[in-house]
């Protein structure tokens, strides 16, 4: 039996591709400075962002894929860059500020006297020469009292010690505050005024031991010249060399104040430049009689009837109520 029906209509074959061409598109070749920017970032930071610049500089050129990995490897970069800078900041004021502390605390240099600075703390073991193989200047000679390692104004039953070092600028800030009144008290014979001159800062005046060379003028003032004693110091304060310098020449010492009698010939023979060591090295390393501290470590030192002043410098009113209130021994 015949069917009348049409045959239903065939699907259209689908049309091979041309000879040659691929059926997808083919993906854009990935800059090979691109995939250099992003491995770099986990290891050098700098070469990151160098290649990084590069590869984006090529994509625009050659249209290659891989902007976004030479933007990754860039910001990457850039962090890693800032990282390390914050990381060299801290490590910089690190070393500036807390290991000199930490330094300093070992060798117990910190604690007793809060104004003391670097330069103004002496360590115990600091040894200016050979003293002890000196002979060594014994009695009493003007207002050097030798056996007692001091220098003497005054005769007042209060006893206020002053240590310090000629190169020591804490120390001619109190000089500075409380000198004038300090002289005057010892001349109406309120106290008696012991100066203890430290020759330890000898190490920032280049080679030229200027705290012995100053303390030893102070005392051949004392011997040859003690009337002019408190004012040879004021005149050692006032011209005070910066430290890290060479200070003063002995002939610039000489001639600081006008005196009856010249101290040219004291200073050249380097007389009681061994006495002032041998001092300082009883100072750092004790014992203080009749005081409540053993050593000193720190300049400037004060101390009345035995008890150490903590007080400001620069604060005069402070320092007489302090003075006052431990004038009885």
């Amino acid at each position: 039996m015949t069917n009348t029906e049409p045959a239903p209509p065939r699907a259209p074959e689908p049309y091979p591709p041309a000879y040659g061409q691929s059926p997808f598109p083919a993906a854009p070749k990935t800059n090979t400075l691109a995939i250099i920017s992003l491995v770099s970032a986990f290891f050098v930071s700098l070469a990151a962002v160098i290649t990084g610049h590069l590869a984006l500089g090529q994509i625009r050129r050659t249209h290659e894929g891989g902007r976004g990995l030479a933007i990754t490897g860039l910001v990457l970069g850039y962090v890693g860059i800032a990282a390390t800078t914050l990381a060299l900041v801290i490590a910089l004021v690190v070393t500036a500020t807390v290991i000199p502390l930490i330094a300093a605390a070992v060798n117990g240099a910190v604690g007793d006297q809060p104004w003391s600075s670097s330069t103004s703390e002496p360590q115990a073991d600091e040894a200016n020469g050979d003293a002890s193989q000196e002979a060594l200047p014994t009695g009493t000679v003007g207002a050097a009292h030798f056996d007692d390692g001091y220098l003497s104004v005054g005769t007042g039953a209060a006893l206020v010690d002053v240590y310090f070092d000629p190169m020591c600028p804490y120390c001619r800030q109190f000089e500075e505050t409380n000198g004038g009144e300090l002289a005057a008290l010892a001349s109406d014979g309120t106290i008696t005024l012991r100066l203890h001159s430290l020759t330890f800062l000898d190490r920032v005046s280049q080679g030229t031991s200027y705290s012995t060379r100053a303390s030893a003028a102070l005392t051949c003032q004392a011997t040859l010249n003690p009337e002019n004693l408190l004012a040879y110091q004021a005149a050692l304060f006032a011209n005070q060399p910066a430290e890290n310098t060479v200070g003063l020449g002995d002939p610039e010492l000489a001639a600081l104040v006008d005196n009856p009698v010249d101290i040219d010939d004291c200073l050249a023979a380097g007389e009681y430049q061994a006495w002032s060591r041998a001092n300082t090295e009883q100072a750092l390393n004790g014992v203080i009689a009749d005081a409540e501290i053993t050593r000193i470590r720190g300049t400037p030192t004060v101390l009345v009837n035995g008890r150490v002043y903590d007080g400001g410098l620069t604060d005069p009113a402070e320092f007489l109520d302090f003075l006052s209130s431990n004038s009885v021994g």
